[in-house]
């Protein structure tokens, strides 16, 4: 696609670091916002529940995005797809932090999110572009450290930001960073543009899939809010997606150029692999969105804190990374895979042990277990779902098993909010029950607390607080055993697949 040859090292050198910067600032944009949700909340007059839609609208939308990538290429090229939506993301990210509201700010961010689509699978098609055939391996190396580098920063750079400017900078930095990756791939790279035909856009299913995505979503995100199915918003907007789950279906089976090739789950290990990494991956997500939100909301961490606590497991799931590409051709994939979801249950049955004067170091210690998980979880999975495709479906199967992942993502970010708020609530009124006036424990805290210069009213308070705090406790340790048990039953599930040849498609991995 792109001559070589004609490119000197300092300029390949340098377009492989632009269009690293693609794949490095979509990603990061999926988790910076993570830690900074609190003071998002705070600053826009919104619960921290209702924050989490920041974080769900930008997934779904990008999530539905992804399918449209490849029509978008073939239409228009991959250069001038890539490079257009990089600069409607810097666009977007301006207006994300120019929003006035949370309204505002989602519908922002759902429009960041679907122009950013085309960003990783674009970028990784071009990197591997520059590189002759025998360099492969370092074309996928620099873009597989970009997505692993990225979630490590997100936190760091989005706690560090809330803690000492403004929230709407998490947004603002990639307006210079992706400008000049836009400037460099553009110069490099646009005279080599791939050939372009034109083909018809399964607009109907296009419609459908975003309708039946996008009203599941906000069917999980309000149902707390709203008591569920006692809410006729709640039935209405369940009856939609099902109707237009079911329409999408019917209509994609039966549509010559389908947005989403359904028939791809005619193979065994891309149905199961798929699973896997779906339900894997909600799982993981759910526990990404979790633990920050519950440090500063419950234990008193800041943004700062919250997002170092996590840096450690990004650091060790580089090096496992390393590690699994360099075995993953001699050793089944399986394996590698057993290895990703047992560490993933140690990890979170390690998490279950936290108590409520945990340390720093309590918090990060599971947490580099994680990172053994996240090293090896994706390259394994992505390798056993695409064995058994041949090349020329293996586009699709990426798409395919990116948007379901990505859209499990967004799921489960609703869903375990849901989970824990319901879990506290349970726990905060058992707590209660135990809980008298009489009680001679409460009285004699009740006691040190005056001695402490706080009258009957503020002591009363500093206890409820302490019993809602426990409560959340509970209910994050409930939520960390049942990720722990999900996980290790996931591993049944990938010993159902057939072992993949050669370790499965290092190219495909690294989607």
């Amino acid at each position: 696609m792109i001559d070589q040859a004609r490119m000197s090292p300092g300029a390949k050198a340098l377009t492989a670091f632009a269009l690293a910067l693609g794949t490095f600032m979509q990603v990061l944009d999926s988790s910076i916002a993570n830690v900074s949700i609190p003071t998002i909340s705070g600053d826009l007059g919104v619960s921290a529940d209702q924050g989490t839609w920041v974080i769900t609208s930008f997934a779904v939308s990008n999530g539905a995005s992804v399918p449209l990538t490849g029509w978008l290429m073939q239409r228009y090229g991959v250069v001038r797809t890539f490079v257009f939506s990089m600069l409607l993301f810097t666009i977007a990210s301006f207006l994300c932090g120019a929003a006035w509201s949370l309204p505002s700010l989602v519908f922002f961010r759902v429009l960041q999110g679907g122009v950013s689509g085309p960003m990783i699978p674009g970028s990784q098609a071009l990197l591997l572009s520059l590189f002759p055939p025998e360099k492969k391996g370092t074309a996928l190396a620099i873009w597989s450290m970009t997505t692993l580098v990225a979630p490590i920063c997100g936190p760091i750079l989005g706690g560090y930001i809330s803690d000492n400017y403004n929230w709407p900078w998490i947004f603002y930095i990639n307006l210079p960073v992706c400008l000049f990756a836009c400037f460099v791939c553009w110069q490099s790279l646009h005279r080599r543009e791939t050939p372009t035909r034109k083909l018809p856009i399964d607009r109907i299913g296009l419609a459908l899939l975003f309708l039946w995505v996008g009203t599941l979503q906000v069917m999980l995100d309000k149902g707390k809010d709203l008591d569920w199915f006692a809410s006729n918003t709640i039935v209405v907007l369940t009856v939609i997606a099902v109707v237009s789950l079911a329409a999408w279906i019917i209509w994609e089976l039966g549509e010559k150029h389908p947005i989403v090739d359904l028939s791809l789950f005619k193979s065994r290990n891309f149905t199961l692999g798929t699973l896997a990494l779906c339900f894997g991956y909600a799982v993981f997500f759910g526990n990404v969105v979790l633990l920050p939100l519950w440090l500063q909301t419950q234990v008193g961490y800041t943004a700062t804190w919250a997002g170092l606590v996590s840096a450690p497991s990004g650091a060790v799931a580089v090096i496992v990374t390393v590690f699994v590409g360099r075995f993953l051709q001699r050793v089944d994939a399986r394996w590698f895979a057993t290895l990703a979801f047992v560490a993933f249950g140690a990890s979170y049955f390690m998490r279950a042990g936290y108590t409520a004067d945990a340390s720093f170091w309590n918090f990060v210690m599971p947490l580099l277990m994680f990172g053994v998980g996240m090293g090896s979880f994706f390259i394994s999975l992505v390798s056993i779902t695409l064995a058994d495709l041949p090349p020329e479906r293996m586009p699709a199967g990426t798409g395919m098993s990116n948007f379901l992942r990505i859209t499990a993502g967004s799921f489960a970010t609703s869903l375990t909010t849901t989970l824990w708020d319901r879990r506290e609530a349970l726990h905060q009124s058992r707590l209660a029950e135990h809980s008298s006036q009489l009680d001679i424990g409460l009285q004699d805290s009740m006691t040190q607390l005056g001695h402490l210069g706080l009258d009957t009213a503020q002591s009363a308070g500093a206890l409820t607080r302490g019993l809602v705090n426990q409560a959340y406790l509970l209910a994050s340790i409930d939520y960390f055993w049942l990720s722990a048990w999900i996980s290790l039953a996931l591993v049944g599930l990938v010993w159902l697949t057939r072992k993949p040849a050669a370790g499965g498609s290092v190219v495909a991995a690294a989607d």
